[in-house]
């Protein structure tokens, strides 16, 4: 029987080399990804609930096209983590004593390709709805600038807690697919050295 480091000694060095920055650069952005992720599905969930219940908050940022192009971003992020999984699959694989089961650089290359791509289309969404929001809220504080303090003044368009909230999880989002873009670069960098 053969000892598993025996066959990972009679690897190339490249390979070796290019499936540990996959194995690292896929957990690495995995666990950042589904961390930012899983706070960012949070906070949109806890709004996504809580505005309906309160009819004076009609024109909150949430409820324009910010949220939507948010949430779009948040499925594409879902898609990207699975993909940075994939990538300590594709190291595994690498890793194999049989040379004919190796996936090719090009292979390597399609995968990480196909998450830069991928990261790169949420990036662009989440910045479209990161810009609505933004424009929506700045609206607010010009009504809310003009109205000061009156008895009369509606909820909606002054800026609230919730709003905030709203870009926290958008931020979170941009730096989720932020990682993955930069990994997706290191990796291409360490499979083409």
């Amino acid at each position: 029987m053969s000892n598993p480091s025996d066959s990972s000694s009679s690897l190339p060095t490249t390979v070796k080399q290019v499936a540990n920055a996959l194995r690292l650069g896929g957990w690495a952005c995995f666990w950042i990804q589904l961390v930012l992720g899983v706070i960012s599905g949070l906070i949109f969930l806890f709004t996504v609930f809580t505005l309906p219940s309160n009819k004076n908050q009609a024109g909150t940022a949430s409820t324009g096209s910010g949220l939507f192009f948010a949430i779009c971003g948040l499925l594409v992020l879902g898609f990207s983590i699975y993909l940075a999984f994939c990538y300590t699959r594709l190291a595994r694989k690498l890793r194999s004593p049989t040379p004919s089961l190796r996936p090719t650089r090009a292979d390597t290359t399609k995968q990480v390709k196909k998450t830069l791509i991928a990261n790169l289309i949420g990036m662009s969404l989440t910045l479209i709805g990161a810009e609505a929001i933004g424009g929506i809220l700045l609206g607010k504080s010009l009504v809310s600038g003009q109205l000061g303090f009156s008895p009369t003044l509606e909820l909606g368009k002054i800026i609230q807690p919730l709003d905030i909230f709203i870009v926290l999880g958008n931020t979170h989002m941009i730096v989720a697919h932020f990682v993955g873009i930069v990994v997706g670069l290191f990796l291409l960098d360490r499979v083409y050295k």
